[in-house]
């Protein structure tokens, strides 16, 4: 959290509420969070709902600032702990079993994509890859194939 305030305060942004509550409950979770997931965790006990579209747009605005990632195959949201830089290429670890995701950034990785998109003459504007699998803890059969 204090690496997204010095971010903000740097780039002259506004860190709001709705984009604290939602940075700091996807910090709480290592696991995806969808949008509406989200809204409940955050908005008031005992109060209205938080609107859908006031999570989206704190997501986005998270997500343009590197906080936060996007999982589209799973269409949620997880914290960014590493803080790498924005046109690294990124590789998340899905375990199918748990949920859990790791992680990795990493410059061999960088090239690799790099050179498939150079040979095809393609100019990449977003680089995520998602790799979907078991844990080594579910491989292990700690969780017995059950899902999160």
């Amino acid at each position: 959290m204090e690496r997204a305030e010095r971010v903000c305060r740097e780039r002259g942004l506004r860190m709001t509420p709705i984009r604290r509550k939602a940075l700091e409950a996807l910090h709480g979770d290592h696991r995806p969070i969808g949008a509406y997931d989200l809204a409940d965790r955050i908005s008031p006990a005992g109060g209205r709902r938080l609107a859908p579209i006031s999570i989206y747009r704190a997501l986005d605005f998270l997500v343009e600032q590197g906080f936060v990632h996007r999982l589209s195959s799973r269409n949620a949201f997880i914290a960014c702990l590493h803080g790498h830089g924005a046109d690294d290429v990124v590789a998340f670890l899905i375990c199918e079993a748990c949920g859990g995701v790791d992680e990795d950034s990493s410059p061999a990785m960088k090239q690799a994509v790099g050179l498939i998109a150079q040979e095809r003459r393609f100019a990449p504007s977003h680089q995520v890859v998602e790799i979907v699998g078991l844990c080594e803890h579910c491989r292990n059969g700690a969780n017995s194939g059950k899902r999160a």
